[in-house]
């Protein structure tokens, strides 16, 4: 009598502290059989690569489904496009800017998503258009003792609009007036977790340190983000069509490194509900 084989997670690590590549087949990870192992996998590395997968739209949807629960961005359930051509994202595009620049998504809700999950349809041209990530459970676990005991009880406020000035330096009241619209929040510069592990909570909507001199307030916010995106704590992802990057955004920042908007570049996204609240 045969006995049927448990199917394993096969995976490699990319670099010493962020990434790892899975390598199994899409009926293996369709099936959900390797869901526990993904999300263990996903917590410990940050960042998860499926090289070459080529899910569909409705594959990377029951793939997402599979690791939790489906946080829909379309009435209708659909993927999102992510790209920064006006023509094929109208409603976005704008907003997009400022995901060039290292951030957290979700730090205006009172529950940031779990993760994302992104699919590239079309690459832009080799040199640009990578996604880069930052591990910041990493980050925060490097740092010494003194830092440490410093950063653990700050608090950050948080604003949309704060990232603004990234990429546009001298913008006009009317657009300033419609990104503070979106809200802001106070966060934890270091989240503790339901797991007691720590993370680093930073990026381009960090505006400053509550109960801090403003110069001081602006060295910790951009020291800590130089610190968190050194190549011990980063991964670039050079995009090929069919690759699926998933990441833990609740320990990790990303970015979209810069490409032309006109070039194609087109990436699906879709997300899972997040399922621990910020803690102050």
């Amino acid at each position: 009598m045969s006995v049927a084989t448990q199917t394993k997670l096969r995976t490699e690590h990319i670099k010493p502290k962020i990434g790892s590549r899975i390598l199994n087949s899409k009926e293996e990870l369709l099936s959900g059989d390797l869901a526990d192992e993904i999300r263990e996998e996903f917590e410990a590395r940050g960042v998860i690569v499926i090289p070459g997968i080529h899910f569909t739209e409705d594959e990377q949807i029951t793939f997402t489904k599979t690791l939790g629960q489906y946080a829909s961005e379309n009435p209708d359930g659909s993927v999102s496009k992510i790209t920064l051509d006006v023509k094929e994202n109208p409603s976005a595009a704008e907003y997009l800017k400022g995901s060039l620049y290292w951030h957290i998504d979700g730090t205006r809700n009172e529950v940031p998503i779990l993760a994302s999950l992104l699919s590239c349809k079309v690459p832009s041209p080799k040199g640009t258009g990578n996604t880069g990530f930052s591990n910041t459970y990493a980050a925060y676990e490097a740092l010494s003792d003194a830092d440490k005991a410093k950063y653990d009880d700050m608090k950050v406020l948080h604003a949309p609009w704060a990232s603004l000035f990234y990429y546009e330096p001298e913008p006009p009241l009317a657009k300033i007036k419609g990104m503070q619209a979106i809200g802001e929040k106070v966060l934890p510069l270091v989240w503790e977790h339901k797991s007691g592990r720590k993370s680093l909570v930073l990026g381009c909507t960090a505006h400053h340190v509550l109960d801090v001199d403003h110069m001081e307030s602006a060295q910790i916010i951009h020291g800590l983000r130089e610190w968190a995106t050194g190549p011990d704590f980063t991964y670039s992802h050079e995009w090929e069509p069919g690759d699926l990057v998933m990441w833990d955004n609740t320990g990790t920042m990303h970015r979209a490194e810069w490409y032309d908007p006109n070039c194609g570049r087109m990436m699906l996204r879709t997300k899972l509900e997040g399922e621990e609240p910020w803690t102050l």
